[in-house]
């Protein structure tokens, strides 16, 4: 952890208990968060980068549940810390920090907006629930900021309801929602996935925008690694509730460690494969009830060695040459030019801050 760091998250465990047992879709997730950056959480679904995005909030329910770790926030003001684990769940300092500091942009619009209230509604309330300002002047700064993030006739469209807007006119009012209170924080869930080539281009400049003008520090969670590498600075790629490779985004896209993170990026379009069908990771990712022994991903690695990565318990994230980090006992093997320099005592915790 350093003195620029707004975000820690250490050993987090957000387990569901259900009829078919207790299921770990988080599991020890060790990352931090530089002030003015942006952190990629990258992995397929269900390999748990939406419920660690929930926890952060505290917005997991039954039968979710955060049995472990800290959450720790540290405000630009100075002041102490604050474990957003360990905030009960009705109290003002929680409230506080939910919009007003760390705010969200959820993964689908439509869900995430009221059909039955208009968009000054739905804009105000958050103004009005964290600032101390009249209706009317909430309205003008709900209108501001559906200018600012590219909304045209903005006068207009705030008296008008989520289903009289395109998709991409509605992201960006989750997006207007989650920026009105000017939070230190900005968690955006794959706040692409059902937009347009066009669009997705337009959503993607303006976070980056977000980040350069405002000094806003972003979670960016998705499974494109060609969106990681035009918005990220650090990226944690997460596959069965724990985080296998952490770097900055450079290391990740030149010199993966991990066979899962080679295989996501072999798996991307690309010039190289024209003509060719396009590589793809085999199988699935198994169901948190039944993870395999050893390294989860073994039974779809092309890596893999029998007895070796299918024994054992999950292998531990260590520290390489390159500055990145990986969880796989063949790393050495797979890339001869690196080699170990730390070691965590801890098989869930690593020692850097990415």
């Amino acid at each position: 952890m350093t003195n620029d760091t707004v975000l820690q998250i250490e050993d987090l465990k957000t387990y569901f208990y259900t009829e078919q047992g207790e299921i770990p879709a988080v599991d020890g997730v060790t990352v931090s968060l530089q002030r003015g950056k942006v952190l990629a959480l990258v992995g397929e679904s269900g390999c748990g980068k939406s419920v660690t995005s929930y926890s952060i909030l505290r917005l997991i329910r039954p039968p979710g549940k955060i049995v472990g770790g800290k959450i720790l926030f540290f405000p630009s003001d100075g002041v102490e810390p604050v474990d957003i684990a360990g905030l009960d769940e009705t109290s003002d300092a929680l409230y506080s920090v939910r919009g007003g500091h760390i705010s969200m942009i959820f993964q689908e619009p439509m869900t995430a907006l009221s059909p039955v209230h208009t968009i000054n509604n739905q804009i105000s309330e958050a103004i009005l629930l964290h600032q101390d300002v009249t209706p009317a002047q909430a309205r003008e700064m709900a209108i501001e900021m559906l200018r600012k993030v590219g909304i045209p006739g903005a006068e207009r469209r705030i008296d008008q309801y989520p289903h009289e807007m395109s998709g991409g006119m509605r992201q960006r009012v989750v997006i207007a929602m989650a920026l009105v209170c000017n939070p230190e924080i900005l968690i955006a869930d794959e706040p692409t996935t059902a937009l347009d080539v066009t669009i997705q281009g337009q959503i993607l400049k303006l976070i980056k925008d977000l980040v350069s003008e405002r000094g806003t520090s972003v979670v960016f969670i998705t499974h494109d690694l060609g969106v990681v590498a035009q918005v990220a600075d650090d990226v944690a790629v997460m596959y069965l509730g724990r985080v296998v490779e952490k770097s900055d985004v450079r290391g990740v896209l030149k010199t993966p460690l991990h066979p899962y993170t080679m295989s996501l990026l072999q798996s991307l379009p690309g010039l190289g494969h024209r003509g060719a069908r396009l590589p793809a990771i085999r199988g699935s990712v198994p169901n948190l009830t039944d993870i395999p022994p050893g390294c989860p991903f073994h039974p779809r690695c092309p890596h893999a060695v029998r007895g070796r990565c299918d024994v054992g318990d999950r292998p531990a994230l260590r520290t390489f040459s390159n500055g990145g980090q990986a969880a796989c006992v063949r790393v050495e093997e797979i890339h001869p030019h690196v080699h170990e320099v730390g070691h965590s005592n801890d098989p869930r915790v690593a020692p850097a801050t990415v």
